[in-house]
């Protein structure tokens, strides 16, 4: 029998699987979800090195630069959601447009993005939360602080692991009252953003803009491939389409809504950051604490480990919640066991794909040494990028798929094009390393496809 890699999924099988959940989201909701994914502890890190090493006092060009690469994408993000309200994000999308194959690829790169950002974020919210016992006379014994590591004396970082088992809790008890504790988090961690941008603004020194491009736009273009990552996220937004209220709506508001608050956001740290501090003294671990501490605002500094411990909080919630949906959607297909798309009666959600997500994330947050891993959280990222952004142009060619009334990414062909090869030049500039660590992941991919996945589809029935 001859392999049809490339048969493609109904979006109407989809709509009326995904017609089970519960429809409670509004366009506020997913700005709140998407900006708790975007905005974490780089938000107080990354404005001072870049500048330091890079952009100089021009870093909030290179915010700016970054934000419009992606918002390219997130214009495509929007039409897809808005065209096809369905649970799975970009693996669904690339299951209607491309084909089953292409869609596999795209749902296992974000797999990896999704659980393994988790992972990472998770230990270092138990980093800070440990340093902040610390400081008030409590320590966690060392066993019990770091990776399975017996030479050093670690060997489970529960603190990781609790923090995922207690976000994992919270939606266990379904979106309505989950995302409103998330939306109260949100609305505390802009509030201190807000608040050092306010205050810093008072301790501005123009001289420290002088001058403001020393590494020329070379410098500031160098510093946007870096804080792209940055605005990483987002994408979790098109995860929850098939639980939003009028999705046509609402989806392109929250993932365009988010990108241009977090540019604010980001850019404002920026502007006043670098007038606060020379942006040579920036190079530090935690430049924006350095900086308040340097104008003797350290009651502000100390605020912002409370903003930093919460905008990792936000950010697990806003990625396992995603997981959750993409295992669910993927199972929905056939390429996954079945007992993994099963809704629980009471509050409409995937518990069981939940639960192991949570375990999964929980076992690589409190066992695993993440370090050399995170870049491949950035490959993920962008492979699913660049094939929503070129998939915009089979979508237009679907009759069957109606848009009526929805978002539409403009100048269609050319910006769908111009932000899936700004994806793939983003591509270019991670290492050796993060490629073999993705061919591995994917290869491990290809086998679970074809030794399990093609076989069970839901698609092959119809063969």
């Amino acid at each position: 029998m001859s392999l049809n890699l490339f048969r493609k999924e109904s979006l109407s099988r989809y709509l009326k699987a995904d017609n089970k959940f519960v429809k409670s989201l509004s366009a506020g909701d997913l700005m709140a979800m998407g900006i708790g994914a975007v905005i974490g502890t780089g938000i107080f890190i990354l404005p001072g090195t870049v500048a330091a090493n890079d952009a100089g006092p021009g870093v909030s060009l290179s915010f700016l630069a970054a934000a419009v690469v992606c918002a390219l994408a997130g214009m495509c993000y929007a039409e897809f959601s808005s065209a096809m309200p369905v649970a799975g994000s970009a693996y669904s999308y690339g299951n209607v447009v491309y084909g089953e194959f292409i869609g596999w690829i795209m749902g296992w790169a974000l797999v990896l993005e999704y659980m393994l950002a988790v992972a990472s974020v998770s230990t270092g919210w138990a980093a800070y939360f440990n340093s902040l016992l610390a400081s008030c006379g409590i320590n966690i014994p060392k066993a019990l602080s770091g990776p399975f590591d017996p030479a050093h004396g670690t060997y489970v970082n529960i603190v990781a692991i609790i923090i995922v088992l207690l976000i994992t809790w919270m939606l266990s008890f379904g979106m309505t009252s989950s995302v409103r504790v998330n939306n109260i988090a949100i609305a505390i961690k802009i509030a201190i953003i807000v608040a050092f941008i306010v205050v810093g603004a008072f301790f501005i020194k123009k001289a420290n803009y002088q001058p403001f491009l020393p590494y020329g736009m070379h410098g500031v273009f160098k510093g946007a491939t870096t804080v792209f990552f940055a605005f990483l996220g987002f994408d979790c937004i098109s995860s929850s389409a098939a639980e939003v209220k009028n999705p046509q709506k609402n989806m392109p508001i929250g993932i365009i809504g988010t990108l241009l608050v977090a540019a604010v956001l980001y850019m404002g740290v920026s502007i006043v950051l670098t007038g606060m501090v020379k942006y040579t003294k920036l190079d530090v671990a935690n430049p924006v604490a350095f900086a308040l501490q340097a104008v003797h605002q350290d009651w502000l500094a100390a605020l912002l480990s409370i903003g930093a411990l919460i905008g990792m909080a936000t950010m697990m919630f806003t990625m396992i919640y995603s997981s959750s949906r993409l295992i669910y959607s993927i199972s929905r297909d056939g390429l996954l066991p079945s007992f993994l798309n099963k809704l629980d009666a009471k509050t409409s959600t995937p518990k069981i794909s939940l639960w192991i997500v949570a375990a999964i994330i929980a076992i690589m947050g409190g066992l695993v040494s993440l370090d050399r891993l995170t870049d491949l959280v950035n490959i993920g990222t962008l492979l699913a990028f660049t094939l929503v952004s070129f998939g915009i142009i089979p979508l237009r060619k679907r009759k069957d798929i109606g848009n009526q009334g929805g978002f539409r990414v403009p100048w269609f062909p050319v910006l769908p094009i111009i932000s899936g090869c700004a994806c793939l030049f983003m591509m270019s500039f991670l290492s050796l390393d993060t490629w073999i660590g993705a061919g591995i992941w994917f290869l491990i991919g290809l086998a679970l496809y074809f030794g399990y996945g093609y076989r069970h589809s839901k698609l092959a029935t119809e063969e």
